[in-house]
């Protein structure tokens, strides 16, 4: 939001800087993010003066050249070297002296020095209209007033207005903030508690009179919901033109292009008051009659930027007795506006239903200066005294009169609000004790009228223009806003509870899995939840009434709530893919949202993914590429540091993937993991294999909750290895050599472990060489070699009987 410093000062006279102000503007809450000058005129003619053309003869060495001598007001006058065919004897004219700096309409800067030209010297410039980015105009000097003065600086004659403008970055709960009006309000609050009291003046409206009621528009309010206050008047006799310099002057300040004067007179109240109003041309209107309400569902409206669009039900119009002229509080008409043949109009100054006016907006893709305001809450009670504001300033600047009585349809009045500070709490929440006639001077400056005062309390009204002062709590933060954040001290001393917490804490289980996955080369992502409603076209396992739908989505695309985090990962993948950044390790922590049986519930899941190969590219490794086995080592290791041993494998059966497993303990499903399908990826333009795990977050935690951790002494007597090379058939896996030795040896077979798999020359067909070795250990007793000899014996025996095995 951007405030002119010299638009605010018409509020509160105040001589501080414009970094002093800033510095009070943030303080209070109004965030000062920058401060930039403004010149009406680029350089501000700093100068340029008057002149008198005291002389004046024809160049002897060029027809179309002059040779003036002008009094500048300084000792001795000026020569200066003129082409303008109009110059002569007498006139007063703006001189451009040694030094000044010019600009161009471009922006180009050029600086007026002493010069020859073609044998005469000339000491400056005789300038014309536009050479001054006064005008456009070239044909000659500009020829000033003969009642200025010599020497004066042709800035004050043109009135060339120089100024600071603040752009603050206003908080979405601040309506009240969003004009030069409000602004100034804070800034007086910030004032007074420095003891500098400064008067507050407001525009006054004391010359408002009907002078004939000749145009009468009748307004019907059939929806007085959407449109709780509807005011309006008409003018007569207005004459469409150019706006004067010094209205133009406060719009450009601020960034705002002028239009006309009709146009400009509303879009100044909007930022001097923060009452959006809105004229039309009232021989536009049929019937004589305007009527606000809604309209079918599709009817076809073009706005004043030419589009067409189609309304919804719920739009709030503007209409006539035939037809819809303006989106209400948001956009205008193309056929309804003030153009230049307007003679005549009805001005209008409403409040409108803040949420309607924010679905319309977002419907239709518009953000204006109005809908701005009206979305997030204006002042109801300042309608009259702002339509009454714009109709004098628009006959001040276009002319007219006011045709018609003031229609105020305002059938509920919107009520202050009613609030009990505590000062004991006020205490609580600020860390330090305020005086209480410090508090009451504060809420006094911000219009917060103290209604009763007791020792422990005081009973406010909020005046409605605050609708973000609703609680004690913000009764609070706006005096510590106003006290000031930085005059709070900081105590010595610092309180502190411990609080008990279970080891099972969602955030602490989280830390660890996190930690280990990033530990192994994974990398956290965050998604949207919201996504499109079309990714549930993708699997069966997803149903289009289990979605829940946004009621007011910013787009098409981010409309439901999300049921998977596959989908949110995959578009992950595939946005890295496309720059050249294949292998990736993910996991997110995330919910899916769904509707069952008309209950809204969520769940929460770890998703891990991983695509391409298993690490960077490195001249001492091979590539190698992730698979399944690499994603089910990561999702075993994870429930291990977890205490989930005992869980069981199944086939999964699931249209996400091509295969998979899912692990489950009892009835409980943990786990699903696998590939994903190539139908799916290919709807990604993903053509890479990619691995995905989603893991049941929920169910994890309720799983280790109940598992009972045992522990045991480290054992003090040393392990024993032993190795076999056994030759089978090579269809036997490793899993059954394991079992087969667990059950031989179960109380000191501590470990069985394949290291080395070889298949080809020397081997008979059919056969393979397995290299397994057996780790033994007596947590009681160091082991003698006559026990290790059986044990290896018995494990000789049972493979070569039950597998046919023989030692190479």
């Amino acid at each position: 939001m951007k405030i002119s410093y010299n638009w605010l000062k018409q509020f509160i006279k105040i001589d501080w800087t414009p970094e002093q102000t800033a510095e009070l503007l943030t303080d209070l809450g109004l965030e000062v993010e920058g401060i930039e000058s403004y010149q009406s005129v680029k350089g501000g003619l700093e100068g340029v003066v008057v002149g008198e053309v005291l002389t004046c003869i024809k160049h002897p060495n060029a027809d179309k050249l002059r040779i003036t001598t002008v009094n500048t007001g300084e000792e001795n006058p000026l020569q200066i070297v003129c082409g303008a065919p109009n110059v002569a004897v007498g006139q007063k004219v703006p001189v451009a002296t040694i030094g000044t700096v010019l600009y161009s309409k471009e922006g180009e800067s050029w600086t007026i020095k002493k010069g020859n030209i073609r044998g005469e010297e000339s000491h400056g410039m005789i300038c014309a209209e536009d050479e001054l980015s006064l005008g456009a105009s070239h044909e000659g000097i500009l020829v000033l007033d003969e009642s200025c003065k010599v020497g004066t600086p042709v800035a004050d004659i043109f009135d060339v207005e120089n100024d600071h403008v603040f752009e603050i970055g206003l908080t979405p709960n601040r309506a009240d903030a969003m004009s030069h009006l409000g602004t100034a309000r804070d800034l007086k609050a910030g004032l007074i508690q420095k003891d500098i009291t400064l008067e507050f003046i407001t525009p006054s409206v004391s010359a408002f009179h009907i002078d004939s009621r000749t145009l009468k528009i009748d307004v019907d309010v059939k929806n007085k919901e959407l449109a709780p206050r509807y005011c309006g008047l008409t003018i007569s006799g207005i004459k469409v033109e150019t706006s004067p310099i010094w209205l133009q002057n406060r719009l450009r300040a601020i960034g705002l292009k002028p239009i006309n004067n009709i146009v400009d007179a509303t879009n100044y109240v909007l930022h001097d008051l923060g009452q959006p109003l809105h004229a039309f041309d009232a021989a536009k209107i049929s019937g004589n009659k305007i009527e606000v309400k809604t309209v079918p569902s599709g009817t076809k409206f073009t706005t004043l930027d030419g589009v067409e669009r189609e309304l919804h039900e719920d739009d709030l119009m503007i209409c006539d007795a035939e037809k819809p002229m303006c989106i209400a509080g948001v956009f205008g008409g193309i056929h309804s506006g003030v153009s230049e043949n307007t003679t005549s109009i009805f001005l209008e100054s409403a409040y409108f239903n803040p949420v309607s006016i924010r679905k319309s907006a977002k419907r239709h893709g518009l953000n204006t200066d109005a809908s701005f305001r009206f979305e997030r809450g204006i002042d109801p009670n300042i309608t009259e005294y702002a339509l009454k504001s714009a109709a004098l300033l628009i006959q001040e600047v276009a002319g007219g009169e006011i045709t018609s009585d003031i229609i105020d349809i305002y059938p509920k009045k919107i009520e202050d609000f009613q609030v009990r500070l505590s000062f004991e709490n006020a205490k609580k929440l600020i860390g330090e004790e305020i005086p209480k006639e410090t508090i009451k001077r504060i809420l006094t400056s911000l219009e917060i009228k103290i209604n009763n005062v007791t020792e422990t309390g005081l009973g406010l009204t909020v005046p409605a223009y605050r609708n973000d002062v609703l609680r004690e709590a913000d009764i609070i933060e706006e005096i510590l806003r106003v006290y000031g954040y930085n005059n709070i001290q900081v105590t010595e001393k610092l309180n502190a509870s411990v609080s008990t917490s279970s080891r099972f804490e969602d955030h602490k289980i989280q830390n660890i899995v996190g930690n280990q996955l990033a530990a192994q080369g994974f990398l956290e992502i965050m998604a949207n939840s919201l996504t499109t409603p079309n990714y549930t076209a993708l699997s069966d396992q997803l149903k289009e009434e289990h979605n829940i739908t946004i009621l007011n989505p910013l787009s098409g695309d981010l409309s439901v709530l999300r049921q998977s985090l596959l989908f949110s990962g995959l578009e992950a993948l595939s946005y890295n893919i496309n720059r050249k950044r294949g292998d990736l390790k993910l996991f997110e922590f995330g919910k899916t949202y769904h509707v069952y049986n008309d209950k809204r519930e969520e769940f929460k899941h770890l998703t891990v993914f991983v695509t391409g190969n298993k690490n960077q590219e490195h001249w001492h490794a091979p590539n190698e590429k992730s698979d399944f086995f690499f994603l089910k080592g990561t999702i075993n290791a994870l429930l291990e540091r977890l205490g989930i041993s005992r869980y069981v494998e199944t086939p999964m059966n699931n249209d996400l993937f091509s295969e998979g497993l899912t692990i489950g303990l009892g009835k409980k499903q943990l786990v699903d993991f696998g590939l994903v399908k190539k139908s799916i990826l290919k709807h990604f333009d993903i053509s890479q294999e990619v691995l995905f795990a989603d893991i049941k977050w929920d169910a994890i935690l309720e799983v280790i909750k109940s598992n009972a951790i045992k522990f045991k002494a480290i054992p003090k007597y040393p392990e024993v290895r032993r190795d076999f090379a056994l030759l089978i058939d090579e269809n036997i896996t490793f899993e059954s050599i394991y079992k087969i030795a667990k059950q031989s040896e179960k109380q000191l077979l501590k470990g069985v472990n394949l290291f080395d798999v070889y298949q080809g020359k020397n081997l008979p067909q059919g056969k393979k060489s397995y290299a397994v070795s057996f780790t033994l250990q007596d947590e009681n007793n160091t082991l003698t070699d006559k026990q290790i000899d059986n044990i290896m014996s018995t494990l000789q025996k049972q493979f070569e009987s039950q597998l046919g095995a023989e030692l190479r």
